[in-house]
């Protein structure tokens, strides 16, 4: 027996402890880093709430910007409130099940090595690395110039003035889902591939067609993976501004959306025009921090939503096993 080795085992036969140094480091170094990411969110969202909630109530919430949007006494935020909540709510409705259809014919169906697979894989990859005022750009020339040029032409080709071929609500909300949509299919593929193989063998060899194991054995299964990539998206989009500049956001509206053609005040364009077009930046500061706040609350309040669908979705599922 080596020296080291006598030196590392104590009188009664037990292994003496080491003091790993890098080890220590390192989980020291991770820990630092957790607590200076904690400390960050703490510090911005407690700015925000301590200069922003004497500003918050009722009536700033329920009320909206009939009067003067600059006027700490009149100002609301509701049509703002309604807008956001209106085009996250359609964004996910557009990005969810085009998300998870891509991911089940990559997972389920496409072979990994053909080129068609590697072609979507790579438009994916790079539509997650472009910046987010080119989706803009994209959304007003592709919905709006052409799709809903094209629509006026085919549906009122006598109207004197366009209905789809201009902002709007479903083009911001489509060009926000076109954003999103590569976050819904990493998470759905990364829970497809998460489920044991298996259980598709076993579905397969009872005689069931693909189609039938994947509705039927896999997407129940995956449904939680799917939803918490549901709630990333939203969590994406909630506070994206450069998408909907030229797509559907608007400056001033008197009146709240009636219909997916008409353009609507979203909270994060408000934030931006408070802060830039105010004619006393000082004087609206009260009205920017609470725009802020209820920002952040309507997020969060939209992530808990989702958040507790999931729980009920595993809880159901943990009761059928």
């Amino acid at each position: 027996m080596s020296t080291l080795a006598v030196r590392s085992i104590l009188p009664d036969g037990f292994p003496r402890a080491r003091f790993d140094v890098i080890s220590f480091f390192f989980t020291g170094l991770t820990g630092l880093s957790t607590v200076l990411i904690l400390a960050i969110l703490a510090v911005i969202v407690g700015n925000v709430v301590l200069l922003g909630w004497d500003t918050l109530s009722w009536r700033f919430v329920t009320s909206g910007t009939e009067q003067d949007m600059f006027d700490v006494n009149k100002a609301g935020v509701l049509p703002m409130i309604v807008g956001t909540a209106a085009r996250v709510i359609l964004m996910t409705l557009f990005v969810v099940p085009a998300g998870v259809i891509t991911a089940i014919y990559l997972t389920e169906y496409a072979s990994r090595t053909s080129l068609t697979t590697r072609i979507i894989r790579s438009a994916v990859n790079n539509l997650a690395g472009v910046p987010s005022i080119v989706f803009g750009l994209f959304g007003l020339g592709f919905f709006i110039s052409f799709v809903g040029f094209h629509a006026d032409n085919l549906l009122h080709p006598n109207a004197q003035n366009p209905v789809w071929g201009k902002p709007g609500l479903l083009w911001a909300s489509m060009t926000l889902a076109v954003m999103t949509l590569p976050v819904v299919v990493v998470a759905t593929e990364e829970s497809l591939r998460a489920i044991a193989p298996g259980l598709r063998e076993a579905s397969l060899a009872l005689g069931a067609t693909r189609l039938q194991t994947v509705i039927k054995i896999v997407l129940p299964q995956a449904l939680p993976g799917i939803l918490t990539g549901g709630i990333l998206a939203i969590s994406r989009a909630a506070g994206e501004v450069a998408p909907i500049l030229f797509t559907g956001a608007a400056y001033y509206m008197a009146n709240l959306p009636h219909s997916l053609a008409d353009q609507f005040m979203d909270l994060g364009y408000h934030v931006f025009i408070l802060s830039t077009q105010s004619p006393n930046i000082e004087k609206t500061r009260p009205i920017l921090y609470a725009t802020v706040l209820v920002l952040l609350m309507l997020t969060f309040a939209l992530n808990v939503i989702a958040i507790l669908v999931r729980s009920k979705v595993r809880r159901q599922m943990r009761a059928m096993q």
